[in-house]
């Protein structure tokens, strides 16, 4: 949500912002609204002072057995004409809300111009490709030959864009999760939360998938919706709060299942586990200083990249550019895995910096200790990683001439003494 405030003192910098995403200007029209509603605040506050000394008046005269009818009438119009404009009021405030929360986040300065994901810019590449001495297959071959992943059963149960992992596969995607839980939490400061997976519509709202991508959510008959993210519940544990600014950062972290209708996404990564609709993901989110968000941001980011480093899966990280940008991102970072069955590299994780975006919409602030008043807070959220992406890099990187899969080093402990997964040990 954007800061009206901000837009009467910017409205050149509100409108170049929305046109670097490629949308037109909007700061007349949100101005327009604005100016109405102010106007209607004056004359209402004007219409309340005419009506108290009109009400004195007819206190006083009333007193004196004076006839204060007349009095008595203006009051009751001034009654009428402030009921109207309270109304009007309502529906220029609400017009302002509606104009203004299907916005996306402005871009920060340093974001690359460009119109899609083909303008985002690569920072770094870390790690070496694989090489192989034999004909690579993807997740999909390998696991099915394993008899591990299962797409035909879960389409049974469920329909396209499922999958049913089994045995070692089911459970190196356990490991993947656990590995992740405990880097984030032991190593870099991220407390576990176990979330609700139903959510209420503020708590849509307040992250931003609510109003605008209303379709890509699953709806329940209660009227919860099911989390695309774990970003959603974590990032609204702090929604209506003040927080001292003395437990600034807050981070949290989650494993959960996801679930996206992928509406905008027909026919696109049909094949196998990249999109689905159901996933499991463990998410980083951060509650911080305005001040601390930039560094925030590329600390989360090194989080991240810490867990491909672990498994020794090659990756590289770009910015995405402000036609990639998502809604509430004010900046993102990519990470983008190697993926030697497709050649080439898919996204693992996505680190947002929304600023004060979210915050607004939640209302979630703190409280300065060097002066009076609050400030809204910060929020970033990360992927730490996707897990199903994660477990289908480890298929295809650690991929064997014979049809295994190695386990990595990282994974190990996590394993059960397994070390490869073999067609045989898949019997």
């Amino acid at each position: 949500m954007h800061d009206i405030r901000w837009i009467r003192e910017n409205p050149d910098a509100f409108d170049s912002g929305l046109a670097r995403r490629g949308l037109s200007a909007l700061s007349a029209q949100a101005l327009e609204i604005d100016a109405e509603n102010r106007t209607i605040t004056t004359e209402l506050q004007d219409l309340q002072t005419r009506r108290n000394d009109a009400s004195k008046q007819i206190g006083a005269l009333k007193g004196k057995g004076e006839d204060a009818s007349e009095q008595m009438a203006a009051v009751a119009a001034m009654k009428d004409n402030m009921n109207a404009l309270e109304e009007r009021q309502k529906e220029t405030v609400s017009a302002l809300r509606a104009l203004l929360e299907s916005v996306p986040n402005i871009p920060a300065d340093d974001v690359p111009d460009g119109e899609d994901e083909d303008d985002n810019v690569e920072l770094r590449c870390v790690g070496d490709k694989p090489t192989f001495d034999f004909d690579v297959r993807d997740h999909v071959d390998i696991g099915e030959s394993l008899g591990l992943l299962d797409f035909e059963a879960a389409s049974k149960l469920s329909g396209s864009r499922f999958v049913v992992t089994r045995g070692a596969l089911a459970r190196m995607e356990r490991a993947l999760s656990a590995l992740m839980l405990d880097l984030h939490t032991d190593e870099f400061d991220y407390t576990e939360v176990n979330p609700p997976l139903l959510v209420r519509d503020e708590a849509a709202y307040g992250t931003g998938q609510l109003p605008k991508f209303e379709e890509d959510l699953f709806k329940t008959t209660t009227d919860h919706w099911l989390i695309p993210t774990a970003e959603v519940p974590l990032t609204n544990l702090v929604a209506g709060d003040i927080l001292d600014e003395a437990k600034l950062p807050l981070r949290f972290t989650a494993h959960t299942p996801c679930f996206r209708s992928e509406a905008g996404a027909a026919g696109k990564d049909t094949r196998g586990m990249l999109r689905q609709h159901q996933f499991t993901k463990v998410e980083m989110v951060s509650i911080c200083h305005p001040d601390a968000s930039a560094d925030e941001h590329e600390r989360m980011t090194g989080c991240a990249e810490e867990v491909l480093k672990r498994l020794g899966l090659h990756y590289r990280v770009v910015v995405l550019s402000t036609g990639d940008l998502g809604f509430s991102a004010k900046k993102t970072y990519d990470i983008e895995v190697w993926l030697p069955g497709q050649d080439r590299y898919r996204e693992i994780s996505s680190c947002s910096n929304c600023g004060d975006f979210q915050a607004r919409r939640m209302s979630a602030r703190f409280r300065p200790e060097d002066r009076k008043g609050t400030n809204f807070v910060h929020t970033l959220n990360g992927s730490g990683l996707a897990v199903g992406r994660t477990l289908i890099a480890v298929i295809e990187n650690y991929q064997q001439a014979d049809g295994s899969i190695r386990v990595p080093d990282a994974l190990k402990p996590y394993m059960g003494g397994i070390e490869v997964i073999a067609p045989a040990d898949a019997a």
